[in-house]
């Protein structure tokens, strides 16, 4: 690689990077999503070079053996080991996205953009695969329900059940970044994102390998996504009608993230008692009183004096919902999740 000469298109290049051009509305409009999708499409490039990814070893030793191979070989070839993936993989990120929604997405994606997509691939791939993508390209339809149902049948096999892990980590690593923007403003929380990403200008700036770009994301925002199965660096999305997307690894992310509940909740136990800690633990989403005592399998005064000590420690917010009163976790109480992991 030339390191005097300017940077290619398509070559890899130490001065390749995305400029997201963000107005004051933008600034206003960053936010924060999630995408089952990405995670799964990345945990298909880990199982298929898994020496590249340490963080996921414990992961892949339990997963490896229970992959269905036929499903798995072509969500592969649509996949591919490096560089691009289609958009119509997935869907937009946000915070309340599953991943049943982002399969019915799938299941119902334009037929136009796909064909661009699978376009885009076989210029960018060689040998069966090519040929592979060419016949995909030719009858969209017909690939679009296959690979949905590679989709349904990989991320049962390989994702479905370690997403409560998952999940918690995305989300205290959210929790962590809107506390600091909170606190210290955006700036910081978008220059601490990972070394790859800058901030300064009225400008995100992304290093990559192989592209650069110039995106004026036009008052609409820019959506922020961490990524556990992607912990090697981050990725970009700017061709509209995509939103403008900054993928980059989640925090906290250890090669022992994969661990079963019942250890996490162990760890928490250790910390805050084992009551206390299964509570924090299922404070993901918000639930009444009752519905704490009873998942906990305690009185509903037991649970109550639980969650004050909780509350009291900046663990758990609880808010009035007309009659009901709701705990969920906080940020500090996501990132004390996020760190057992």
């Amino acid at each position: 690689m030339d390191r005097n000469s300017g940077p290619v298109e398509g070559v890899e290049h130490p001065d390749h990077r995305v400029e997201f051009h963000l107005s004051p509305g933008d600034v206003e409009a960053v936010r924060f999503g999630i995408s089952p999708g990405h995670e799964l499409a990345h945990a298909v490039r880990v199982l298929r070079r898994p020496a590249a990814h340490p963080l996921q070893w414990g992961w892949l030793r339990a997963v490896r053996d229970r992959l269905p191979r036929d499903d798995f070989a072509l969500l592969a070839t649509v996949v591919g080991d490096d560089g691009y993936l289609p958009d119509f993989l997935t869907t937009a990120p946000r915070w309340d996205l599953t991943p049943e929604i982002e399969l019915d997405e799938l299941r119902a994606a334009p037929l136009d953009p796909m064909r661009v997509d699978f376009g885009k691939m076989v210029r960018r791939s060689a040998g069966a695969r090519q040929q592979a993508l060419r016949e995909m390209r030719e009858h969209p339809a017909r690939a679009r329900g296959m690979i949905a149902d590679a989709w349904a049948a990989v991320w049962d096999a390989a994702l479905s059940p370690v997403w409560p892990q998952l999940e918690r980590l995305l989300r205290a690593d959210v929790a962590v970044r809107s506390r600091t923007i909170a606190t210290a403003g955006i700036a910081s929380m978008a220059g601490d994102l990972h070394p790859q990403v800058s901030w300064g200008g009225g400008a995100v700036r992304v290093a990559l390998r192989r592209h650069s770009e110039q995106v004026d994301c036009r008052g609409g925002g820019l959506v922020l996504v961490p990524s556990v199965m992607s912990s090697w660096g981050c990725m970009v999305l700017t061709e509209p009608p995509a939103q403008p997307t900054l993928f980059y690894p989640a925090r906290g992310v250890t090669a022992g993230w994969a661990r079963d509940s019942a250890d996490i909740a162990a760890a928490l136990g250790a910390l805050l008692g084992a009551v206390r800690g299964g509570i924090l633990l299922a404070a993901g989403t918000a639930r009444t009183t009752s519905q704490v005592a009873a998942d906990a399998g305690i009185a509903v005064s037991t649970a109550s004096h639980h969650l004050a000590v909780l509350r009291g420690a900046g663990l758990v917010t609880s808010e009035r919902d007309g009659a009901r009163m709701l705990h969920l976790r906080t940020p500090l109480g996501e990132a004390m999740v996020g760190a057992v992991l």
